[in-house]
């Protein structure tokens, strides 16, 4: 066999055998449950999670445990992040994905400061750029870490029923960039339209801006008439912590929700 044959068989074989390996050790951490102790953790810390159904438990545990497994956690401005830490942030962004095969697949890093922190951000008028500081609870980035501050990630997820959730928050930013773009329009889950999602949010998000506009008082926080994208994203924190405000409010949009993660927290004991 000439060598260079030989070497495109070896090199092929080689590269089969790390994807399976990849995939079985995927498999594994799905199918393993959380100890007993990280179990309390995240019921302690992550109330909302309590409420989940028997049938979603162990593929919300998997995620977890694979979410720990591909995420480095990294402490900013002298913090440690702790096992604690780590559960917290990990079950509330697993709690999007738990019963959907969406997947946080380009995210490796998660940036923990203590409280509020400085972003950097360019602002473009034409040919001008203009970098302003901002002071932020979180970000998200398509293409890089998530960044949070934890005084605000532990406080949202203790109060499970303000509608105000920094983690839920970025990681529907998460979510939503899986698509490619940032914009308010994910991917579509299995058997569900694109068309009816397009015309359900916009009109959802048309009608939150007359009323932002407007100064009227509104169910869904303000920031959504930013863009549809943060509409997207204050809609996800109000669906998993006020459920029935939202779907009082945008019944339209809370089944869009529902069909596009597979969960319907009204259902939740």
């Amino acid at each position: 066999m000439p060598l260079f044959l030989f070497l495109c068989v070896v090199l092929g074989g080689a590269a089969l055998w790390w994807i399976w390996s990849r995939r079985r050790a995927r498999a594994a951490l799905l199918a393993q449950p959380l100890s007993d102790w990280a179990r309390q953790v995240v019921a302690r810390e992550v109330p909302l999670t309590r409420r989940l159904p028997l049938f979603l438990r162990e593929r919300f545990e998997g995620k977890v445990n694979l979410f720990l497994h591909q995420v480095e956690f990294i402490g900013c401005d002298g913090l440690d992040v702790t096992d604690e830490m780590r559960l917290s942030i990990a079950a509330q962004a697993c709690l999007l994905v738990a019963n959907s095969d969406a997947w946080y697949r380009d995210l490796r890093t998660v940036l923990v400061y203590p409280g509020a922190f400085q972003s950097l951000r360019a602002e473009r008028q034409g040919y001008v750029v203009t970098e302003r500081r901002t002071v932020r609870l979180g970000e998200s980035w398509q293409h890089g870490p998530v960044v949070l501050s934890w005084q605000h990630s532990e406080a949202g997820a203790l109060d499970e029923g303000d509608g105000r959730n920094v983690v839920l928050h970025e990681f529907a930013h998460q979510l939503d960039g899986l698509s490619g773009q940032t914009d308010g329009a994910p991917l579509m889950a299995r058997g569900q339209s694109f068309a009816a999602w397009r015309r359900v949010i916009v009109e959802a998000f048309e009608r939150h801006l007359r009323q932002v506009q407007a100064g009227r008082r509104t169910v869904i926080d303000a920031y959504g008439a930013e863009g549809p994208e943060e509409f997207f994203a204050v809609s996800i924190e109000l669906f998993f912590e006020r459920p029935e405000a939202l779907q009082a409010d945008e019944p339209d949009l809370y089944a869009q929700l529902v069909a596009l993660l597979r969960l319907d927290p009204l259902r939740w004991d």
